[in-house]
C-alpha cells in the first residue's frame, strides 16, 4: 500500500497544498485539510484499506499508517435450496439427435440391453432357479417386417415389473444395469458383472433414431402381470398399461416394437439389413441371436404330362412325372455363429480357428503371415489378437491412411467403432488388422467414441509392443520366405515408422533390410552389416540412388568396394530420409559417401600431400573455367576409374534428395537453389583425362581445346553423380561435336566421298551423250503379234 500513498503525494502539485502562515514569514503545511477529515486524528481514520494513527513522542506529535485488517465478515444465512429442472421433450431430443452419429447404433443399443436382461437372468437363477420357469432357453429375436414398417425385438430376459418400467424407461439416465451392479458390489459379488454391458441408461432411447413410436411390452418372473409402456417420438409423456390380449402375453421377458419412420421404414425393416448389423455391432454377444429371414429349398412335386397333340388321353390314364422346384420360406437364422475366439486360451486355439476367425471378421480370402493372442492385465486389462495381413493394400491411398477400419474394438463383446485416427495404433502400422476387447474403456455416452486419456496411451503402447513381437517373431523364423513376403508388402511402413516414432527406433531398425554391394541379390539386415564390417570401419556407409542398377555403377563407389567395404544401397524414395532419421545403430554412424570429406581410412598421408601439390594448379584452373558452377575442386579419395565425379556438400540435399524434391507436386522451387547446397568436383589424378589436362593448363590454359573438354567433363559428372543437366540440348551438342572431332575421318570416311562424286560424274557424262529413244505403248509389238501378218 505504500506505493499507493507515495504516488499520491508524487502527483499532487507543491502548490495545491494548503499553507499556513506563522509571524509573518514562516509557512507551514496544513495536512488536515488535504489528507485528514474534519474531525481530526484523535480517534484515527480509514481511508483507501489504510489506518492512520496520531501518536505523541517526546513532546513531538506524529501520523502513523499501519494497512487496515479486513473486518470479520458476517456469517451468511443459509439459502433456500432448488432442484435442477429440465424440459423433458428438449432432452430427450438432444439425446436422441446429439449423442448417435449413425441411426443404425440403435439396433447394437437395444441388442445390448437384451443381453444385459439376460445376462441378470442368468446370474440370478443361481440363487433363484425358479425365475427360469418354462419359459424356454435364453435368447435374442429380431423379426423385421417391411410390409407393416416395423422391427420387433424379443428377448427370454428378467423381465421389467410395473416399478421397474417406470424408474428404467420413465427416466432418463437411469441405468438399470448400473443399479444392478453397484447393488452387487454392496453384497461383494465379485466378478458376477463381467458380462454386463450398459453403464448410462440412454442407450434405449436411440430407438427413437429410426422410430416414431416405440412399444415395449414385458414380463418379469416377479410379477404374474404383463404391462405395456408405449410413448411417441418428441413427447414429454408416456403411457403403461396392463396387457390384457392373451395372444400377446409373453412367458417372460421382453417384448419391443419399433414403428419405423417412413424416411427410415424402407431401410431398416429389410432382413438383409438387419442382418448386416446384427453381424457388425453384436456378432459376439455371449446369447444366440436369431434373425427372421427369407430361405429358400428344393422340393419334388407331381405334375400331370399333358397329351400329345391331337390326342384325348383319359383322366385315368394320365401319367403323373416328378418336377423340381425352388421354394421361398420365412424362417429363423442364427446370425452370431463365429464366436469370440479371444476370450478363450491361446492354447486351447489352433491356427485355422485363427485363420478362419481372420477371414470371417475382416472379409480377407488368403490366411495371414502371422498372428499374436495376448491378454494384458494390471492398470489397463484387455484381450487381443492381432493380424499381419498375407497381403498389402491395393490402393495405394490406404498405404498410410490412419482411417482404414482395421481395428476392431469392443467393449464386453459388443462393437464399439473401427474408425481411429490414430489412437490404438500409430500411422506406420496401419496394415496390421485385429480385435481389441476391454471391459473398462473410457467411452462418451454414445459409446462410439474413445477418449483420449492415459489408459488409451498405455493401450497403444502395449499394442505397438506386441506388434514388434509378432514381427520380430517372423523375421527370426526358420522360413525366410516369410519376412521376405512381409517386407515387399509392408517394408515402406517400417521405413516410415524411423521417419513417425523416434521412441521406437530400437524396435525399428533391426526389422529394416537393404540391398548392399556384397548382396546385390538378397536383402540384408543392419545386423549382418555390422557384423561384416572391418575393425578400422567406424561408421555405416550409405548411397542413395533411384535404382539398384544405378548404384552398382556409381562412381562414389569405386574406392570403396576395391577395400572391401561394404556400402548399402538405398534405392527407394523413402530410404533416404529413414536413414536420415535414425542417424546412428550401435554407436555407428551412417555416412553418405556422395557427400564432402568421406573417411575411408588407411591412406598415405605423404603421398596425398604430395598429389594435391601437383594437382592445385589444375583445381584453381578447372574453378575458374567453371565458375560458380562448383564451390571447389579437389582431388578425390573415392575414384579409381572415373576421372572425376561430382559430390554435394555435407549440410545440403544430395543428388537423389535433389531429384526426389524437384518431383513433388507442391513442392516450392525458391527453396531448391537454398537447400541444394554445394557441388564439389574431385578429380582422379591417375586418370588419363586428368592428366592431359593437367599437362594443359601448364603448357597452354588458354586452349578452346581443353576449356571445352572440362566443361564436357563437367557436364558428364554431373549426369554419373545422379544430377540433372540445366540444358539436356546443351549438353547433347557438346557430345555431338566431341563425337564428330573424334570419328572424323577414322575409317576413310574422304576416299569414299571422292570415289563417290567420280562415279555420278561419269554417269552423267554417259546419259548426255546417248540418245535415248522414247517409244510410245501403241508402237510396242511382240514378236507373235498375229497383226504383223
Amino acid at each position: 500500500m505504500a506505493p499507493v500513498l507515495s504516488r499520491s503525494l508524487a502527483t499532487a502539485p507543491l502548490t495545491s497544498l494548503p499553507f499556513n502562515t506563522i509571524n509573518g514569514n514562516r509557512k507551514i503545511l496544513n495536512l488536515r485539510s488535504a489528507f485528514v477529515p474534519p474531525n481530526g486524528l484523535r480517534k484515527g481514520f480509514s481511508c483507501s484499506g489504510l489506518r492512520w494513527k496520531l501518536e505523541k513522542r517526546g513532546g513531538r506529535v506524529g501520523v502513523r499508517c499501519e494497512a487496515g485488517v479486513a473486518e470479520k465478515e458476517a456469517p451468511e444465512t443459509p439459502g433456500e435450496k432448488f432442484e435442477y429442472q429440465a424440459e423433458v421433450s428438449r432432452l430427450l431430443d438432444l439425446i436422441v439427435h446429439s449423442l448417435y452419429s449413425h441411426k443404425e447404433v440403435f439396433l447394437r443399443e437395444l441388442v445390448s440391453n437384451a443381453s444385459d436382461a439376460l445376462d441378470k437372468l442368468r446370474f440370478l437363477s443361481v440363487t433363484e432357479p425358479s425365475l427360469l420357469g418354462d419359459a424356454g432357453a435364453l435368447e435374442i429375436r429380431i423379426k423385421p417386417d417391411p410390409d407393416n414398417g416395423t422391427i420387433t425385438i424379443t428377448d427370454t430376459g428378467i423381465g421389467m415389473t410395473k416399478e421397474e418400467l417406470i424408474d428404467c424407461l420413465g427416466t432418463i439416465a437411469q441405468s438399470g444395469t448400473s443399479k444392478f451392479l453397484k447393488a452387487l458390489k454392496e453384497n461383494q459379488d465379485l466378478g458376477a458383472d463381467n458380462g454386463l454391458i450398459g453403464q448410462f441408461g440412454v442407450g434405449f432411447y436411440s430407438a427413437f433414431l429410426v422410430a416414431e413410436k416405440v412399444t415395449v411390452s414385458t414380463k418379469s418372473p416377479r410379477s404374474e402381470k404383463q404391462y405395456v409402456w408405449e410413448a411417441v417420438a418428441e413427447s414429454s409423456s408416456y403411457v403403461i398399461r396392463e396387457e390384457t390380449d392373451p395372444e400377446k402375453l409373453l412367458p417372460r421377458g421382453t417384448q419391443i416394437t419399433l414403428y419405423l419412420r417412413p424416411d427410415d421404414k424402407y431401410e431398416f425393416s429389410e432382413p438383409t439389413k438387419i442382418q448386416s448389423l446384427v453381424k457388425n455391432y453384436s456378432q459376439f454377444v455371449s446369447f444366440p441371436i436369431y434373425t427372421w429371414q427369407e430361405k429358400s429349398r428344393t422340393v419334388e412335386v407331381e405334375e400331370e404330362e399333358e397329351p400329345k397333340e391331337g390326342e384325348e388321353a383319359k383322366p385315368e390314364e394320365l401319367k403323373k412325372k416328378k418336377k423340381t422346384i425352388t421354394e421361398k420360406y420365412w424362417d429363423w437364422e442364427l446370425a452370431n455363429e463365429t464366436k469370440p475366439i479371444w476370450m478363450r486360451n491361446p492354447k486351447e486355439v489352433e491356427k485355422e480357428d485363427y485363420n478362419d476367425f481372420y477371414k470371417k471378421t475382416f472379409n480377407e480370402f488368403l490366411d495371414p503371415l502371422s498372428h499374436i493372442h495376448f491378454t494384458t492385465e494390471g492398470e489397463v486389462e484387455f484381450r487381443s489378437i492381432l493380424y499381419i495381413p498375407g497381403m498389402g493394400p491395393l490402393n495405394n491411398e490406404d498405404v498410410m491412411n490412419p482411417k482404414t477400419k482395421n481395428i476392431r474394438l469392443y467393449v464386453k463383446r459388443v462393437f464399439i467403432s473401427d474408425d481411429f485416427d490414430g489412437e490404438l495404433f500409430p500411422r506406420y502400422l496401419s496394415f496390421v488388422k485385429g480385435v481389441v476387447d476391454s471391459d473398462d474403456l473410457p467411452l462418451n455416452v454414445s459409446r462410439e467414441i474413445l477418449q483420449e486419456t492415459r489408459i488409451v496411451r498405455i493401450m497403444r503402447k502395449r499394442l505397438v509392443r506386441k506388434t514388434f513381437d509378432m514381427i520380430q517373431d517372423i523375421s527370426e523364423s526358420e522360413n525366410k520366405e516369410d519376412y521376405k513376403k512381409f517386407w515387399e508388402n509392408f517394408g515402406r511402413f517400417l521405413k516410415m515408422g524411423c521417419i513417425e516414432d523416434t521412441g521406437n527406433h530400437k524396435r525399428i531398425t533391426p526389422l529394416l533390410r537393404f540391398y548392399t554391394s556384397k548382396s546385390e541379390e538378397e536383402l540384408s539386415s543392419l545386423d549382418d552389416y555390422v557384423e561384416n564390417m572391418g575393425e578400422n570401419q567406424k561408421a555405416i556407409f550409405y548411397l542413395a540412388t533411384d535404382s539398384l542398377k544405378s548404384a552398382k555403377t556409381a562412381p562414389f563407389l569405386e574406392k570403396l568396394v576395391q577395400k572391401g567395404i561394404e556400402v548399402l544401397y538405398l534405392v527407394e524414395p523413402i530410404d533416404e530420409v529413414a536413414i536420415q532419421n535414425l542417424q546412428t545403430y550401435k554407436e555407428k554412424k551412417f555416412v553418405d559417401i556422395s557427400k564432402e570429406d568421406l573417411e575411408i581410412g588407411d591412406d598415405d598421408e605423404v603421398e596425398e600431400r604430395e598429389t594435391k601439390q601437383e594437382y592445385n594448379l589444375l583445381c584453381d584452373w578447372i574453378k575458374q573455367q567453371l565458375g560458380d558452377k562448383v564451390a571447389k575442386v579437389q582431388v578425390s579419395k573415392r575414384l579409381s576409374s572415373s576421372p572425376c565425379v561430382l559430390v554435394s556438400g555435407k549440410f545440403g540435399w544430395s543428388a537423389n534428395m535433389e531429384r526426389l524434391m524437384k518431383a513433388q507436386a507442391l513442392g516450392d522451387t525458391s527453396s531448391l537453389e537454398f537447400m541444394r547446397g554445394r557441388r564439389i568436383l574431385e578429380i582422379n589424378p591417375d586418370h588419363p583425362i586428368i592428366k592431359d589436362l593437367n599437362a594443359a593448363c601448364k603448357s597452354e590454359p588458354g586452349s578452346s581445346e581443353a576449356r571445352r573438354a572440362v566443361d564436357l567433363l563437367y557436364d558428364t559428372a554431373l549426369i554419373s553423380s545422379g544430377f540433372s543437366p540445366d540444358s539436356p540440348a546443351e549438353l547433347g551438342a557438346k557430345i555431338y561435336e566431341m563425337m564428330s572431332m573424334a570419328l572424323g575421318g577414322r575409317w576413310g570416311r574422304a576416299e569414299v566421298e571422292g570415289e563417290t562424286e567420280e562415279a555420278e560424274v561419269v554417269e552423267k557424262d554417259a546419259a548426255e551423250s546417248e540418245k535415248q529413244v522414247v517409244i510410245e505403248p501403241s508402237e510396242v509389238r511382240a514378236e507373235t503379234d498375229p497383226w504383223n501378218e
